[in-house]
């Protein structure tokens, strides 16, 4: 206990930053993933406040709607079956992008996967093999 000094009243314990103390040693900086990460961030941060004024569930039915609306067209409507997979997809891999930087690297692998699976269903639909 005698090699323990003792903190004052007011004194913070070690690694605490304080308002009017010098920064401790910040982390190296990532290096910057470019200009059109940064605008895609910004040109969806309009069309994000609008989705987060719409109640979740209704973009959950809408996207399983066109999921299934795309899904079932056969024969002469193939193409518009291949148009929803293709909306679903790219909303899909439009979130993929934007949250990308903050995913563990097996949920990016997983997510890649099924925006892969759905845009790959698509271009069956308009070849008309699916």
């Amino acid at each position: 206990m005698a090699d323990k000094k003792r903190r004052k009243k007011g004194d913070l314990p070690p690694g605490v930053q304080g308002p009017n103390q010098p920064p401790a040693q910040q982390p190296p900086a990532r290096p910057s993933s470019g200009q059109s990460r940064e605008s895609l961030e910004r040109a969806s941060i309009p069309i994000l406040t609008k989705l987060m004024a719409v109640p979740r569930w209704l973009i959950v039915v809408l996207m399983g709607a066109f999921l299934f609306l795309g899904l079932i067209q056969t024969g002469s409507l193939a193409w518009l079956g291949g148009i929803f997979l293709l909306i679903v997809g790219g909303f899909l891999g439009w979130l993929l992008v934007l949250s990308w930087p903050v995913l563990t690297p097996g949920r990016r692998a997983t997510r890649l996967i099924i925006v892969v699976a759905v845009l790959g269903l698509a271009v069956l639909k308009f070849l008309g093999r699916f």
